[in-house]
């Protein structure tokens, strides 16, 4: 058995500090989605221009995502999340207290491009770190991440009871957390600095599990300096990909339209509209918190799996609801079912990509899926809203049913060869998984 290089005690501070940092980030990216009214009403932008100024967001957090694709082919991902970071957290200060619509636009401009490095490395250094640690740990970064949107999302709560100016609350929260985004980064680990075993020789590869539909077999590539990796082809990660924009058209399915859904289509009053999306945020945390336990002991093509069935039944529960509390019981199922799937997309495709072409084409992979969490964010609440003007509310929410049922045809991509984890499912070597 092959242990890690990297001494016990560094691993598992690695694994801390970058659990915190998923914790920053959900709080930071919570503190302004949730003040987007305070926002639009600061700076006087107008109900049309509002959409472009959201678009642009994630837009700018794709071409970050990309350029981080080519950055850590030269620098590590942990010296990318160190610095941008506080660069999230300030933009997020910026935002909040800046004098002028132009001014918040570039603020805005910012905090996109930075989020789009920070969630690549985020998750890049998540997978090196499930590699390094023999077991899945990937969902437990996640529910890192949620937590720290519920945080973010009641101290957003508290600033707005309290009638707080957006300054007066991103203030104090920013001291707090950029201090501890420079702390943290000290300890973060990167694949580098642990002993892997490389990409899966012939034999290895003979001796595994058979290629999953859609992720077929890749020639084996020499370890290489991460700058001459060859990236592993796009059309081969495309699976991956869908099933992450899927996921993340259900996401904003509920954040966007729960609450509107509830009140217009189920009759319920305006306080109890705002209960679905916390629900969901909640059970997305439940979920995510156990969610590895699941994966060591069933293997990770069983977890999607189920995530995918119970999330789809989650829409059904909802399209069907006769009332808003059986419409909250739907919500409820997809914070449970969602909440697997993204986590295990950034498993499967790193892990596919060390397998089939080394350390760094793991990297650029989740550089490139993580892309496509922004389109499905882009894609999910217009398309929703478009189908439920032209056709009907309920109708529109077997759409994103749908699409998330897409998973089931790609599940196996989870499990390519040695994607088990964790007790009958663990992989013979400790310092093999991705």
């Amino acid at each position: 058995m092959t242990a890690p290089l990297v001494p016990g005690a560094q691993l598992r501070h690695g694994r801390v500090s970058l659990a915190l940092s998923f914790f920053v980030q959900g709080a930071v990216f919570a503190l302004l989605v949730t003040r987007i009214p305070a926002i639009q009403d600061r700076y006087g932008i107008s109900d049309g221009l509002l959409p472009a100024f959201l678009a642009a967001v994630p837009v700018l957090a794709g071409v970050g995502s990309v350029v981080t694709e080519q950055l850590v082919k030269r620098v590590r991902p942990s010296r990318v999340l160190r610095c941008v970071q506080p660069v999230v957290c300030l933009a997020l200060l910026a935002v909040g207290s800046v004098g002028s619509m132009a001014q918040v636009a570039v603020a805005l401009a910012v905090f996109g491009l930075a989020v789009g490095a920070l969630d690549a490395s985020m998750n890049m250094l998540g997978v090196s770190l499930q590699r390094a640690y023999g077991r899945s740990i990937m969902l437990g970064f996640h529910a890192a991440y949620s937590l720290g949107g519920i945080v973010g999302a009641s101290l957003a709560w508290a600033g707005a009871h309290w009638k707080l100016s957006l300054g007066l609350l991103y203030g104090p929260v920013v001291a707090v957390l950029v201090p501890l985004a420079v702390v943290v980064g000290r300890w973060f680990v990167d694949q580098r600095d642990v002993a892997g075993p490389g990409p899966v020789q012939p034999a290895e590869a003979a001796a595994g599990a058979p290629s999953a539909p859609g992720i077929p077999s890749a020639p084996v590539a020499p370890a290489a300096p991460a700058a001459l990796v060859a990236p592993v082809a796009m059309r081969l990660l495309l699976p991956l990909c869908l099933v992450m924009a899927f996921a993340y058209i259900g996401d904003s399915t509920v954040s966007n339209w729960s609450a509107k859904y509830l009140q217009d289509v189920l009759g319920s009053s305006e306080q109890l509209a705002t209960v679905p999306y916390n629900v969901y945020m909640v059970t997305t945390l439940l979920g995510r918190a156990v969610g590895d336990l699941g994966v060591r002991r069933f293997g990770a093509v069983a977890v999607v799996r189920c995530g995918t069935v119970v999330a789809a039944a989650g829409f059904a529960v909802v399209a069907a609801a006769p009332g808003a509390w059986a419409g909250m019981a739907g919500f409820t199922l997809l914070g449970l079912g969602l909440c697997v799937i993204v986590p295990q997309t950034f498993a499967a495709a790193g892990r596919y990509a060390y397998d089939s072409r080394g350390a760094g084409a793991s990297d650029m992979a989740i550089a490139r899926l993580n892309i496509f969490n922004y389109v499905g964010f882009l894609i999910g609440s217009p398309l929703v809203g478009a189908l439920g003007d032209a056709w009907s509310y309920r109708g529109a929410m077997l759409v994103p049913m749908a699409l998330v049922l897409v998973t089931l045809v790609y599940a196996r991509s989870f499990g390519a060869p040695r994607a088990g984890y964790g007790d009958r499912h663990e992989r013979p070597r400790t310092a093999d998984v991705g």
